[in-house]
């Protein structure tokens, strides 16, 4: 055991270690120690300080994963008021040239004067926070509540590996006190991440769980989260850009002159601080700054709504002042936004290019993102009830970029009014609108798909270009625009009417000259002679590659036996499981698909048939087997090979439906897995002797 004396020292040095570490990790994103190396190193402290209770400082790294629950959230008096920036109202760039014309004129600078030198900040979209550090230790966490009083969140900011519990550098450049001011957010990817494990309870029947509408939301609600614990498991992160009390120069706080000098300082302090800041001189330069920001805007990895131009002197921000609580020496610039309010009108389904059917919400016209939007996708029919979006609803509605409009949730008092006000709830319907073939939505599937592929309008140009491709038919020539020429035209509404063009018609095209036209109609006269693996594989069935046709072709010999056969009998081919089981009965089960694989064979494609393969006998047929690490004489392909070929299914991972796991050297994870839920472990040599012996 060691002593008191020993045990402080090194708890010091592992604070030390531990806080470097995690600034190299999160803040820096280059770490040094690989994630078990640190985990030790974290054990070890907490089991210092739980020896010796009085080595836990506030400022120890154990104490970011969170305390006891909270009753309510203290309020705090900012010693400096956080106050808010303009807004510059003229969204377009020239809001840039209106700011600085406003500083010129308060600081009595003429046309023909030296420019002004700004600094070029991001204006996040997350929740604003006064960190307060005295000798360098973090002793306070404040929101910005009023300007002038917020609520202490100090228990839950110390979750946020971002932010430092104990200010970086020498003794010598830390202040007695200092209030670092910024933005806690949540990354785009870690609160998608977030929300997939929240659907994850919810589905699990987790009771008082939501999914987050955005992440701004996310992290403001993880700030505000009475229980640590909790909001330790949030993924908030942290960007530094202001300042509130700070001890002055001559009582040893840092001389920072300049805006860009105190950035550079929150940087050397171990704070993150975004790597888009600029310089700028001058209305010239803040319009590019914000025209830059504006290209890159979708592509950063966090949500920002805008950005702020400051003048950089501070000396001038002293001089400029400030005008009804607002100073005049910043501003914040703003982009179109994108998320407005608007109501649904009605929600139809649109049919995709592949079958899909996605539920796209009718709205009343709205502008956001810089255009107008009058549709927004729903997604499937488990996100529409999820957020019980209904027509009549007041809901918002997200644009980004290039990214196809969506309706991110309801408006709370939209889904508060009574059942009777509110329309039906949304149910997927069965049927294609398109076509009038059944929809159908396949086990573990999210998306209802029409089955009239060689039918359905809406799949016609996919279902030609896939017929026509080099793996299948082979139709030379008939590429994507030609195929969007005779589709729009109406001059093919299914496959058959490929076989019906000829020279005049295609001739007759733009931009077809008469030798493109000849080469067309021979390549489709030469298509007419494929085998059965190629022209299964052009039908487009789901799930049907060219293995698969291939295994069908060789196990049925014919294709009306194939149309005919039960998925029982289907079951029996080699590779064919029930998913692809269900999705051929199911095409062939559309009278529509059936029409058109006879109006093929009527227009003159064949090829040869033969009698149907002898069946070999498949002793392992309907066992499922998992492979997991290194066998001692077969290849994990040849293993597998052989079991198939035994008809037996060889899956990736570990389920209550496995009957065996082949378990190898330095197998993982998948043998833990497999000996939790009482799956039969076998060897190589055990896996041989089933397959010699078959299984009674």
């Amino acid at each position: 055991m060691p002593t008191r004396e020993d045990a402080a020292r090194e708890a010091a040095a592992l604070s030390e270690q531990l806080h470097r570490h995690a600034h190299l990790y999160y803040v820096l994103d280059a770490p040094e120690l690989p994630d078990a190396e640190y985990d030790r190193l974290f054990q070890r402290l907490q089991a210092l300080e739980a020896e010796f209770p009085e080595l836990r400082t506030p400022d120890s790294p154990t104490q970011r994963v969170g305390g006891k629950p909270l009753d309510g959230f203290a309020k705090v008096r900012h010693k400096v008021p956080m106050l808010s920036i303009r807004t510059e109202t003229d969204i377009t760039p020239a809001g840039a040239s209106a700011f600085d014309a406003r500083v010129r004129k308060e600081l009595g600078l003429a046309e023909d004067g030296p420019q002004v030198e700004y600094v070029c900040e991001l204006k996040f979209d997350g929740l604003a926070l006064n960190l307060r550090y005295e000798d360098g230790v973090l002793v306070q966490a404040a929101t910005r509540g009023d300007g002038e009083i917020g609520e202490e969140v100090t228990q839950n900011i110390r979750t946020v590996q971002q932010i430092p519990l104990r200010l970086q550098g020498e003794a010598s450049a830390i202040p007695p006190v200092v209030e670092v001011r910024g933005e806690v957010y949540m990354r785009r990817d870690d609160f998608d991440a977030l929300n997939e494990r929240q659907r994850e309870k919810i589905a699990g029947g987790q009771k008082n769980e939501k999914v987050f509408v955005n992440p701004r939301n996310a992290a403001a609600g993880a700030v505000r989260q009475l229980d640590p614990a909790i909001a330790a498991q949030r993924p908030l992160s942290f960007f530094a850009y202001g300042l509130g009390e700070v001890t002055p120069p001559e009582q040893g706080g840092p001389d920072c002159p300049t805006q860009f000098d105190w950035l550079q300082q929150f940087s050397a302090w171990g704070f993150p601080v975004a790597a888009q800041n600029a310089r700028a001189r001058g209305a010239i330069e803040l319009i590019a700054f914000h025209e830059t920001i504006g290209r890159q805007r979708d592509t950063l990895p966090y949500d920002i709504d805008g950005v702020v131009y400051k003048v950089d002197s501070i000396a001038l921000q002293r001089q400029l002042g400030f005008v009804s609580r607002e100073p005049r020496w910043a501003v914040a610039h703003k982009y179109p936004a994108q998320e407005q309010l608007t109501e649904v009108l009605a929600i139809e389904i649109q049919v995709g290019r592949t079958g899909k059917l996605t539920p796209v919400a009718k709205l009343a016209p709205v502008f956001v993102g810089g255009v107008t939007v009058t549709n927004a996708t729903l997604h499937n029919e488990d996100e529409t009830r999820r957020k019980d979006v209904r027509v009549g609803d007041t809901v918002i509605v997200r644009r980004a970029g290039d990214v196809i409009p969506e309706v991110v949730g309801v408006l709370p008092e939209s889904a508060a009014r009574p059942e009777t006000e509110r329309g039906p709830i949304f149910t997927m319907p069965h049927k294609c609108p398109v076509c009038g073939s059944d929809a159908v939505r396949e086990e573990g599937e999210v998306d209802y798909r029409c089955t009239g592929g060689l039918f359905c309008a809406a799949q016609r140009k996919e279902a030609i270009l896939h017929f026509a491709a080099r793996r299948a038919l082979d139709i030379e020539g008939l590429g994507d625009k030609l195929v969007e020429q005779l589709v729009d035209a109406e001059l093919i509404r299914t496959l058959p009417d490929l076989y019906k063009l000829g020279f005049t018609t295609l001739a007759g095209l733009d931009r077809m000259a008469d030798k493109s036209a000849n080469n067309i109609v021979a390549a489709l006269e030469a298509s007419k002679k494929t085998t059965l693996p190629r022209f299964l594989f052009g039908l487009g069935i789901r799930h049907v590659g060219e293995s698969t046709a291939k295994d069908l072709a060789k196990h049925f010999g014919k294709l009306d036996a194939i149309m005919d056969a039960s998925e029982e009998q289907l079951l029996e081919v080699n590779d064919v499981g029930p998913v692809v089981a269900t999705s051929l009965r199911t095409f062939f089960d559309q009278p529509h698909n059936r029409e058109v694989v006879e109006q093929l064979r009527a227009c003159g494609v064949h090829w040869e048939e033969s009698e149907p393969a002898a069946r070999a006998p498949r002793p392992l047929a309907g066992k499922t087997f998992v492979i997991t690490g290194t066998l001692p004489t077969l290849g994990r392909d040849e293993a597998k090979n052989k079991l198939e070929e035994a008809g037996a299914k060889v899956a990736g991972s570990v389920s209550k439906k496995t009957d065996y796991v082949v378990a190898g050297a330095e197998a993982g994870s998948k043998l833990d897995k497999a000996r939790d839920l009482g799956v039969t472990v076998i060897d190589e040599a055990q896996m041989l002797e089933i397959l010699a012996q078959g299984l009674s």
